[in-house]
C-alpha cells in the first residue's frame, strides 16, 4: 500500500506544467449551483487556470434543487469551459450521456465522487483510452440510508471500478481507510483546500456567548439536535446567542424557523440564508464558536473555515470531525443527541476561550494555514505528474 502521508509536490514553477495538455472535470453538479462540491471544483480550477491548454468541466444540465429549467449547453465561467449534458435518474446517481464526445482530446480525466460518471468513465475506458484520476468527496456514505446496498455496492462495482483509474485522491482519513480496502494501491491522501484567505482572523477578538454553525440545511446537519443543546444553554443563561447560516436543502427556511419558534428560542437564535461573504466576516466576528451536530462530513469544510477566523469548536464525533481533533487542539467532540452533555461541552469550550481568547484565537488561526488551497492545488499536479507518467 502506498504511504498515508499527503502527497509533496514541490514548489511549482513560473512556466506552465501541462501546458500542451487538455483537462477535463467531471461533477454532477457545477455553477450556478451551490454546494461543496461545486465549490471544490470551482477552486481548483481557479488555481488551475493558465498552467493547462485547456479546462473543461463536464456537468448535468439542470440544478439538482432548482427548477427544472435547462442550462446553457456551453458557457465560459472563470476562464473555464462549462459543459452540461441532459441527464435522467436520481440525483444521487444521474445517468448522463454524451460524455465520451466531451472527453475525445483530453488528455487527463478527473472525475469529482463516486457516482455515475465515476462507474461510467471506468467503464468506457477501452473505448476512450483517457487517463483517470478521482476525487473521492466521501464516497456515497453521507447517510445511512441503504446501507446495506451501498456495502454491497462500494465491494463489487466501486472495486472494479476504481482498478480503471490511475489514482483515488482521498479527501479524509475516513475516506482513505474506506478505499484503501478496495483499492490499496490507488489511494492518496489529499485533504481539502480550503479558502483560509476569505474569513481570515474575522472571529470575535472578545469571548462572547455566541454560536455559529454553518453549512446546507439538510438532514444529516441535524439543526434539531443543534437547537436541542440551544435550548439547553438559553433555559440556564439567556445571554446564549447562535447563528445558523446555510441554504435550504432538505430543510426549507420556513422548517427551521419552525423548530427555532417550538423550542421557544426566537430572541436567541437566528438563521442567515445565503449571506454574503461579507456578511459572513460579520456573523463570524460576533462569535467565539462554532458548533456542528452533523452525522456526517465528507470532509469539514466549514470547520476549516471556522478555525481561519479564530473560531475554536465543538462537533458531533463523526469520523472527519475526529480525525480533525486528533490532530488539533481546540476542537471539542459531543454527542448532540444527548443536549444536556452537548451544552456542557459547550460550556467547557467557552470557559477554555474566555480564559485566554488571544491564545485559542492563535491556536485556531495557525491550524488552518495547513489546508490552503494552493498547497492542495500543487499535491494534486503532483498526482497527475504521477498518473501521466511524468
Amino acid at each position: 500500500m502506498h504511504s498515508h502521508e499527503p502527497l509533496e509536490s514541490g514548489a511549482a514553477g513560473p512556466d506552465p506544467v501541462f501546458a500542451g495538455d487538455t483537462l477535463v472535470h467531471v461533477v454532477r453538479q457545477y455553477k450556478p449551483s451551490v454546494g461543496g462540491l461545486e465549490d471544490f471544483v470551482a477552486s481548483l480550477v481557479a488555481r488551475q487556470r493558465g498552467r493547462f491548454r485547456r479546462i473543461r468541466i463536464i456537468t448535468c444540465d439542470r440544478l439538482f434543487r432548482g427548477d427544472g429549467a435547462k442550462l446553457a449547453h456551453r458557457e465560459i465561467i472563470d476562464g473555464a469551459e462549462v459543459v452540461r449534458l441532459p441527464y435522467f435518474g436520481s440525483t444521487r446517481y444521474p445517468v448522463c450521456l454524451g460524455f465520451l464526445r466531451e472527453i475525445a482530446d483530453a488528455d487527463l480525466v478527473h472525475v469529482h465522487a463516486i457516482d455515475f460518471f465515476f462507474d461510467a468513465l471506468a467503464a468506457t475506458r477501452r473505448l476512450h483510452g483517457k487517463q483517470l484520476v478521482a476525487t473521492t468527496h466521501g464516497g456515497f456514505f453521507h447517510s445511512s440510508d441503504y446501507r446495506l446496498l451501498k456495502r454491497i455496492w462500494f465491494r463489487s462495482i466501486t472495486r472494479a471500478s476504481a482498478k480503471r483509474y490511475g489514482a483515488l485522491a482521498c479527501c479524509s482519513e475516513s475516506d482513505y481507510e474506506r478505499f484503501a480496502r478496495v483499492a490499496p494501491e490507488k489511494v492518496r491522501l489529499i485533504e481539502n483546500g480550503v479558502d483560509i484567505e476569505k474569513f481570515a482572523g474575522a472571529g470575535s477578538p472578545e469571548p462572547a456567548k455566541s454560536l455559529i454553525t454553518i453549512g446546507r440545511l439538510a438532514h444529516n446537519k441535524r439543526i434539531d439536535l443543534l437547537l436541542d443543546a440551544m435550548a439547553r444553554l438559553a433555559a440556564d443563561d439567556p445571554e446564549w446567542r447562535l447563528a445558523i447560516v446555510g441554504t435550504p436543502f432538505d430543510w426549507s427556511r420556513a422548517d427551521v424557523e419552525t423548530m427555532i419558534a417550538d423550542r421557544g428560542l426566537g430572541a436567541n437564535v437566528d438563521l442567515h440564508v445565503g449571506p454574503s461573504d461579507a456578511q459572513m466576516r460579520d456573523l463570524l466576528g460576533r462569535a467565539s464558536l462554532f458548533v456542528s451536530a452533523s452525522q456526517y462530513e465528507g470532509f469539514g469544510i466549514a470547520l476549516i473555515e471556522a478555525m481561519s477566523a479564530g473560531l475554536s469548536s465543538v462537533v458531533e464525533r463523526n469520523a472527519a470531525f475526529t480525525a480533525f481533533a486528533n490532530k488539533h487542539a481546540g476542537i471539542a467532540l459531543s454527542d448532540f443527541r444527548e443536549p444536556e452533555g452537548a451544552a456542557d461541552a459547550i460550556r467547557t469550550a467557552y470557559a477554555r476561550v474566555a480564559h485566554d481568547p488571544a491564545a485559542a484565537r492563535e491556536t485556531a488561526i495557525t491550524q488552518a494555514q495547513a489546508y490552503s488551497w494552493d498547497a492542495t492545488a500543487l499535491r494534486y499536479e503532483a498526482l497527475y505528474r504521477e498518473v501521466l507518467g511524468r
